[in-house]
């Protein structure tokens, strides 16, 4: 394969902190490479220095001067400026067939207004969609999966399939990376390791090397224990003989315990040189444990049983109708998934939540006891030029000093408590977010994708934490395992209504397929006995008359329909 990108010796530091060591690899033609590790590893600023939008400190990124590169940002770096210039520079209409395979309707249309009520799914979309018709010869994708619903990310991965340049990804998204790439590239302490295969061949690569280091670790450390023993045992012997050189005796029983005793330390001296030569040459490091990030949030006291209800629901902006005429209701200790396409009015249903948008008509009432944290999409509401201290809100010494250690548990140390939040990528922001919200007794949590930005073992100690949390929690994410392992109760946005579901998703999906395959079965009957029909009617046809020809179309069209019946079972 034609290599595309040289990268050789990149090294980034901000400040005292380095971030990028001597990172050198290729990217060739047609290659799928997905880039991770932890929060805050330098993920982003990997792709800023090969897209171009930052310079390293040392090193090169050598490619073609013709070569096209397409970056797909995160979200939170599109403003309502740049949107307008997507949609304004579209002249061959590439775009606008783009976002309607994607599921955005008449995007051209879209006035300034609309484009700053778009979700966090719609905004990803048009991005995606517009560094797509450019077609370049390396795509650099930053969480292009954040935000998706599933029809957006079946489309990328059908694209991705066809495209016929490189690829580098980076993505927390298991069930994407699991599909989309061939070599997995990860950041550890500023150092690059590569391993071949997707997502799950590089965590059972990981893991099978680091049993095989932490065994050599362990053979390593019998063996200097056994050593040290006998070094141990050789001194005792050889103290005992100093003391016995010194006793009162004969010259000759004074003499030979000084031998002795010189001999024993020669031996000591001679073993502890060996043993430092070996260790010198052999050394087996202990294996780095993967860091464990933990949460734990506390709930008040149970405040009743409906805290959250809707009547005669109704949201619009500016004629456009999201919601209408809904009924639902939360009770306390419900976790509750909102769940519908991007586009659909699940933020905006949580901002009317929160009292953040007003409703159109209707009535959405909630409790007035209940203590609510909100985490946002990106974490929008942390101000940049902020510290962690700033925008934690705090000035009780104990409630710095627990923030300290809450925050060092998720992997944030110490010593960037002062820093200001711009300083920190968006996986560690929700972490400081999610600190906040741990440090205060909540009975609602709203989360509006809170998975988007961690990192996997956050992802996971998060899902565990959230499932023993007492209170009610709303969860508005586009990660179906998350979904699916946390909440068991569903709020479904279809046709501009939402409706209660009593099930999890697993279960509620899995009923919908059901009832799609009995009404494509029904369809495909009436599509099969019109096509006996209308071949009955054309055996007694001429192929010269006009009505011959109307029934040939139909045919056609009719198998047509019959054919993607069949390829949707």
């Amino acid at each position: 394969m034609t290599i595309l990108m040289k990268i050789r010796g990149l090294q980034k530091s901000f400040g005292e902190q380095t971030v990028l060591k001597n990172i050198e690899f290729d990217i060739s033609n047609q290659e799928r490479i997905g880039l991770v590790g932890y929060n805050g590893a330098g993920k982003t600023t990997l792709a800023n220095i090969l897209s171009g939008h930052t310079e390293a400190d040392q090193g090169t990124v050598q490619t073609e001067r013709t070569l096209k590169i397409g970056y797909l940002l995160q979200s939170i770096e599109y403003s309502l400026n740049d949107f307008s210039s997507i949609l304004t520079g579209d002249e061959s209409g590439t775009l606008y067939q783009l976002t309607s395979r994607l599921g955005l309707s008449k995007v051209q249309s879209w006035n300034a207004e609309r484009l700053s009520h778009m979700s966090g799914g719609e905004k990803l979309k048009l991005a995606l969609a517009h560094v797509w018709k450019t077609m370049p010869d390396v795509l650099i994708l930053d969480e292009p999966t954040n935000h998706l619903d599933v029809k957006g990310i079946n489309w990328l991965l059908e694209e991705l399939e066809k495209y016929q340049g490189a690829v580098f990804i980076i993505s927390h998204d298991r069930y994407f990376l699991d599909r989309s790439i061939s070599k997995i590239l990860e950041i550890e302490d500023g150092e690059l390791h590569t391993y071949q295969g997707n997502y799950t061949a590089y965590r059972q690569e990981k893991k099978r090397l680091n049993e095989a280091r932490m065994h050599q670790y362990e053979v390593q450390r019998k063996h200097k224990e056994r050593i040290e023993s006998q070094i141990a045992g050789l001194r005792h012997w050889s103290q005992k003989a100093h003391r016995d050189s010194t006793k009162e005796g004969t010259t000759g029983y004074k003499e030979y315990h000084r031998v002795k005793a010189k001999k024993l330390d020669n031996q000591v001296k001679s073993k502890r040189k060996r043993l430092e030569q070996e260790l010198e040459k052999n050394k087996a490091e202990k294996p780095k444990e993967e860091g464990a990030v933990r949460f734990q949030f506390s709930s008040g006291e149970r405040r009743g049983k409906r805290i959250i209800e809707a009547q005669d629901l109704t949201k619009s902006f500016h004629g456009r109708t999201l919601i209408k005429d809904s009924h639902f209701y939360i009770k306390y200790g419900e976790r509750m998934a909102l769940v519908g396409d991007n586009g659909c009015g699940k933020t905006t249903l949580v901002k009317m939540m929160l009292g953040i948008e007003p409703v159109t008509d209707g009535t959405l009432w909630k409790s007035r006891s209940v203590k609510t944290a909100y985490l946002s999409q990106d974490v929008s509401d942390l101000r940049a030029d902020q510290t962690v201290a700033e925008a934690l809100n705090l000035s009780d010494r104990d409630d710095i000093a627990n923030a300290r250690t809450i925050l060092a548990s998720m992997g944030i140390k110490e010593d960037r408590f002062h820093q200001e939040i711009g300083t920190f990528s968006l996986g560690e922001r929700t972490r400081i977010k999610l600190a906040g919200m741990i440090l205060k007794d909540y009975d609602l949590l709203i989360l509006d994708e809170p998975t988007n930005h961690l990192d996997l073992p956050s992802r996971e100690q998060l899902e565990q934490t959230l499932l023993e949390f007492q209170g009610t929690i709303i969860i508005v994410s586009h990660d179906m395992y998350f979904t699916e392992k946390l909440c068991d109760k569903l709020l479904v946005f279809e046709q501009q209504r939402i409706t209660r579901i009593e099930t999890g998703l697993k279960d509620y999906r899995n009923r919908k397929k059901q009832i799609h395959a009995k009404s494509g079965e029904e369809e495909r009957l009436k599509i099969e006995n019109r096509m006996t029909a209308v071949l009955g009617e054309l055996a007694g046809l001429s192929p010269e008359e006009q009505r011959y020809h109307e029934l040939d179309q139909e045919f056609s069209d009719l198998l047509k329909r019959k054919q993607a019946l069949l390829e949707k079972e």
